[in-house]
C-alpha cells in the first residue's frame, strides 16, 4: 500500500495505485442540488485534493471513479467546462502579485477553451467574459473551483495598509459569480477563513456555507472508522514494529 503524503492531485492518486479514502458521495451530495458551496478546513486538511476530485468529476472522468461511491450514483458523466483557480502562491503581500496571478491563470483559460486572449483588461471584466464566451462556445454551463481563496488576505491581516486593497482585488475577482448564475453548473469555494471574517462575498448572498454542516464533517480528513477501514496494513505493520496492541497504535 502507498499512502500519497503530499498528493494533492485525485487523477494522480487514482491512475498510480495510492491508497484514497473514498469521499465521492460528499461530492455528488454537495452539488445535487448544491450551486455555489463555500468549504473552510485548517491546513494540510485535504482540500485541495478535494478541489481536484470535483475537476475529475466535473470533467467526466468516469475511469478514475471506479469502484468508489459516486460509481453508483452518477449515470451521466457530463463533461463541464471546469475553471481551476488556486491562489495559493499569491503570498508577496501585494495586489500586483495578485492580480498578475490570477491574470495568468484566466489566459490559461482563455488558451485553453480557445477564447482570444483579453491580457489588459481588468480582473473583473475578464473572468466575466471568459465565462460568457466558454458558455457560448460549449453549450456547457461552466464550473468554477477556487481553492485557498483567503491566502492572499492572510498573508497581510495585520497589516491595515495593504490589507484593504488586497481585500478590493479580491472581491472584483469574486464579484462577476452573482451575475453569472444562468451561465454556472457549480462554483465550489474553498479555505482556511470563515468567509463572513473577510467581508469579500458580500455580493454573493447564495452562497452556501458547509463549514459546519454535520452531514459534510467528514468531507475532509480522516475519521477513526475510516482509518479502521483502510489503514489496516499499516496499523498491524505499526504494531508489530513497536510491539503494541491494535488499541494502542489506533490511540
Amino acid at each position: 500500500v502507498y499512502y500519497p503524503i503530499g498528493i494533492q492531485t485525485f487523477s494522480e492518486i487514482r491512475t498510480k495505485g495510492f491508497l484514497y479514502v473514498d469521499k465521492t458521495q460528499y461530492v455528488y451530495d454537495a452539488c445535487h442540488p448544491g450551486k455555489f458551496v463555500f468549504l473552510s478546513r485548517p491546513r494540510r486538511f485535504g482540500k485541495s485534493l478535494l478541489t481536484s476530485t470535483f475537476d475529475a468529476y466535473f470533467s467526466g472522468r468516469k475511469e478514475l471513479f471506479k469502484g468508489l461511491a459516486i460509481e453508483k450514483l452518477e449515470t451521466e458523466w457530463k463533461h463541464y467546462p471546469v475553471l481551476h483557480f488556486s491562489l495559493a502562491s499569491a503570498k508577496r503581500g501585494t495586489v500586483e502579485d495578485l492580480d498578475s496571478l490570477i491574470q495568468y491563470q484566466l489566459g490559461s483559460a482563455e488558451e485553453e477553451y480557445g477564447i482570444e486572449n483579453r491580457d489588459g483588461l481588468n480582473i473583473t471584466i475578464r473572468f466575466r467574459r471568459l465565462v460568457e464566451d466558454i458558455y457560448r462556445k460549449t453549450g456547457m454551463q461552466v464550473v468554477v473551483l477556487i481553492d485557498e481563496y483567503d491566502a492572499p488576505l492572510l498573508t497581510v491581516l495585520h497589516d491595515s495598509d495593504r490589507l484593504e486593497p488586497m481585500r478590493t482585488e479580491l472581491q472584483s475577482f469574486y464579484s462577476p459569480l452573482k451575475d453569472l448564475d444562468q451561465y454556472l453548473r457549480f462554483v465550489f469555494i474553498t479555505g482556511i477563513s470563515k468567509f463572513s471574517q473577510l467581508s469579500i462575498f458580500s455580493q454573493i448572498n447564495n452562497l452556501k456555507n458547509i463549514s459546519m454542516n454535520p452531514k459534510y464533517a467528514s468531507i475532509c480528513g480522516i475519521t477513526e472508522q475510516e482509518m479502521v477501514d483502510n489503514f489496516q496494513e499499516g496499523i498491524d505493520g505499526l504494531g508489530k514494529a513497536n510491539n503494541m496492541t491494535k488499541d494502542e497504535v489506533l490511540a
